[in-house]
């Protein structure tokens, strides 16, 4: 728990680091020996800056904390995912998932306790929205995920995706925050290119990603590409229309020329008809995306929507790739352990 009168320390950008070490009379180079212990080697106490002197150690611990999240539970699937439970300092509970395949160690991310959207085929969706995430709470995420990638599976992750509990365009700030830091350099310096952020589709916030020139990919969670269809499922259209994401969309790619991927859960006799299929190359036709990935639908316990059968969804990829799309069907993965898509939900763990 973050002790109520200290700051947390991770919260400061480097010029106040060094403002504080030039008022402890600590040599220029102090601020950036703390900001590598904070982010590089990710310590979660002063003890543990071992270069640093004694005296400025206590002056920090007088007024500053770091509030690390911890990790509650891992729990492995049959097929090699990995899911992570986090706590936060206040007791919250999130989840990360890492999903090995042959080329790749993807790892999933959330960025907010909980969820504001309600999309009715996602457990995630039917919990309450207790706050956003801070970007060093999203960064601890992919540092401790990385962590256990490489005890477990002998590998650092490769790629990220914001896809885990939350709307990542609805904490905006700290996401591309949190972003900036994990390829920085002085961060965990990976490519903008291995990370993708997903979206139920705030078109406002897609139009001001392509303002801000971002060098990440986007992933747009459509499910329906009809306006009707999809408020059914998802509230957000209401408001953020195929209409308005296609103009957003146009504006996102015109400004970073990153890639656009069009995500879309297969569900029993709801969106996985021809005619489903058709309406989908019709909207796939007016963005400039790259991938359509079809998705097979996790079983949600309380929820009623099922998983296509195989031969809607053999029928469905197959009038795509006749179009010429380029789609493909994405597996489902960790299910057995409330790991895949739309799974994710912290049952009984929130305090």
């Amino acid at each position: 728990m973050l002790h109520s009168s200290k700051k947390n320390l991770r919260l400061l950008p480097l010029e106040a680091l060094q403002t504080i070490c030039a008022e402890q009379n600590e040599s220029k180079f102090r601020h950036k020996q703390i900001w590598e212990w904070l982010w590089k080697k990710n310590v979660g106490s002063f003890e543990e800056m071992s270069n640093l002197s004694k005296p400025l150690r206590d002056a920090l611990d007088t007024d500053y904390a770091i509030p690390k999240l911890t990790v509650y539970e891992t729990q492995q699937s049959s097929d090699g995912t990995i899911k992570v439970g986090f706590k936060t300092f206040d007791g919250h509970a999130i989840e990360g998932v890492i999903i090995p395949t042959e080329n790749r160690i993807t790892v999933c991310i959330s960025s907010q306790i909980g969820c504001s959207l309600s999309c009715k085929f996602c457990a995630t969706g039917r919990l309450e929205r207790k706050r956003n995430l801070t970007f060093d709470e999203i960064y601890d995420q992919v540092f401790i995920l990385n962590r256990i990638s490489e005890a477990e599976l002998g590998k650092k992750i490769s790629n990220i995706v914001y896809m885990g509990m939350g709307e990542p365009l609805l904490n905006y700030k700290n996401v591309l925050q949190s972003i900036d830091l994990i390829t920085a350099n002085e961060g965990m310096a990976m490519s903008p290119k291995r990370i993708t952020v997903s979206t139920a589709g705030v078109a406002k916030m897609i139009y001001q990603l392509g303002e801000d020139k971002v060098r990440f990919n986007l992933a747009l969670s459509l499910h329906a590409a009809n306006d009707k269809k999809r408020s059914q499922v998802m509230g957000i259209n209401d408001k953020n229309d195929l209409d308005s994401l296609c103009e957003a969309l146009n504006h996102f790619y015109a400004k970073t020329n990153n890639d656009i991927t069009l995500e879309y859960i297969l569900l029993n006799n709801f969106n996985d008809s021809l005619d489903d299929a058709k309406e989908l190359h019709q909207f796939y036709k007016k963005i400039p995306t790259h991938l359509i990935n079809i998705i097979e639908y996790n079983q949600v316990a309380g929820i009623s929507f099922k998983k296509a059968s195989q031969e809607k969804l053999d029928a469905f990829i197959q009038y795509l790739q006749n179009k010429r799309v380029n789609a493909r069907v994405r597996r489902s993965r960790g299910e057995d352990i409330d790991a895949a898509c739309g799974q994710l939900a912290n049952k009984n763990k929130t305090t």
